[in-house]
């Protein structure tokens, strides 16, 4: 079926008669010759139509492209195209069509969507009660996980493609997403993980009255190399606590992960023993990066030049014992002005040392939970504008859409898996050979 813009023809192609000859995902410049696309540019300008907007060239082949479609369906239903001499007689034909407006990606389109007589079809490009391309649906959902509230995308979609949607239609397309999220919840991980980074950030939910909530995070590092976050769950408005992480920490097991040869955290008190009960073998380390802020809480501002000079070969030492004489001289010379400084570092030494006792390489990917700060960075930017959320579901959808776009290019996935191949060699030979067998 052919359409006409000016005298330039553009053919359609008609579902149930082309789609069985051609693959499933073909090139425009297949079905279009360049010229064909540059000619009807030219006379679409040199009569003043614009190329986008309302009544643009795009709207109006956007129009042409969805009634072929549709009339093509409409042959495939009747057995005969329009106009056909083997129509005749057949009992049930085209009565017509009704015009209907359906949301794009480009704007508002109204497509005639064709009729039977005994109203038996059913469209499958426009479906019945449809009022919305997928697009639109994908750049909702898009632009939910990029930190926009409802209203701001209501306004973006109005401003930009002159297309009213209310914020009721994108709570319904979003929640589309929610049994999606409770799959990938529930998903089972794998057996084990070199490195699990934990840590928590806070939200306001409303729950009988608005609470400051945290929702735990997990990220696992692969024994490939590639970072997977391995949930998400929302705990009571009492704040962070071991308790909780048990529970978190129980979970991830029961999804399959039966070994983890180290946690790295912010130094959570009872952390380690409820490690412990969840995996005897796992190593936790404190985030060094962590100990260092609390350190500075402890300090004027003008001794922290000094004391990080001072603090830095406790952490960056060869082995155990050189951290402790070295902390020993940090105590000798700061515990008089800063006692509370010397207590923090002494009650945090048994999560601290760990990693002196590893390769180099080992020490340079565990010695900071920066990997799952990044990932908070982001969670935190979707969620700032919105205030509060009315319920747990509603937090949960929305930090799960932005881990949806964390890496849309794949691009940032490379670099991470690059980055930990040397430590993955390290972790293997250090823990015995525990990476390798979470390969097999």
């Amino acid at each position: 079926m052919d359409r006409t813009v000016g005298d330039v023809a553009v053919s359609a192609v008609e579902p149930g008669v082309e789609d069985n000859q051609q693959p499933a995902e073909m090139n425009l410049a297949q079905l279009l010759d360049g010229d064909v696309v540059a000619r009807l540019t030219r006379q679409a300008q040199a009569s003043g139509v614009p190329l986008t907007g309302e009544g643009g060239l795009l709207k109006q082949l956007t129009k042409m492209v969805l009634e072929a479609a549709l009339q093509g369906e409409m042959d495939a239903h009747l057995g005969y195209g329009k106009h056909a001499p083997a129509g005749r007689n057949k009992g049930n034909s085209r009565n017509g069509s009704r015009s209907k407006t359906v949301v794009t990606d480009i704007g508002p389109v109204e497509v005639e969507v064709p009729r039977d007589r005994d109203a038996s079809f059913t469209p499958q490009m426009v479906a019945k009660r449809q009022r919305r391309l997928s697009g639109v649906d994908d750049l909702v959902i898009s632009l939910t996980a990029r930190g926009l509230t409802s209203g701001e995308i209501c306004a973006h979609l109005a401003e930009v493609y002159g297309t009213s949607v209310s914020k009721e239609t994108i709570s319904v397309i979003t929640d589309r997403v929610l049994d999606t999220m409770t799959e990938w919840q529930s998903r089972p991980l794998d057996p084990v993980y070199p490195v699990i980074f934990v840590d928590a950030i806070y939200l306001k939910i409303r729950d009988g009255q608005v609470a400051n909530r945290p929702v735990y995070v997990a990220l696992g590092v692969t024994c490939e190399g590639g970072s997977d976050v391995l949930g998400l769950w929302v705990g009571d408005s009492n704040g962070e606590g071991a308790k909780y992480w048990l529970r978190v920490l129980s979970e991830i097991r029961n999804r399959g992960v039966g070994d983890v040869c180290m946690l790295v955290c912010d130094g959570l008190k009872g952390l380690p023993e409820v490690v412990a009960q969840v995996w005897p073998q796992t190593v936790v380390q404190q985030c060094i990066i962590h100990l260092l802020r609390n350190t500075f809480r402890y300090a004027t501002k003008k001794d922290w030049a000094q004391i990080a000079r001072d603090i830095k070969p406790v952490y960056t030492a060869a082995s155990e014992q050189a951290a402790l004489d070295a902390f020993a001289e940090f105590s000798d010379r700061w515990e008089k002005k800063y006692p509370a400084i010397t207590r923090l570092w002494s009650d945090a030494w048994p999560e601290m040392v760990p990693f002196l006792a590893f390769d180099v390489e080992i020490r340079k990917v565990v010695c900071t939970t920066n990997a799952i700060e990044s990932i908070n960075a982001r969670l935190r930017r979707a969620v700032n504008a919105r205030g509060h959320f009315p319920t747990d579901t509603a937090a949960l959808k929305c930090l799960y859409l932005a881990i949806r776009a964390l890496d849309p290019t794949g691009r940032g996935k490379a670099r991470w898996t690059n980055r930990w191949k040397t430590a993955l060699n390290a972790f293997d030979i250090t823990f015995n050979g525990r990476v390798t067998a979470g390969r097999r």
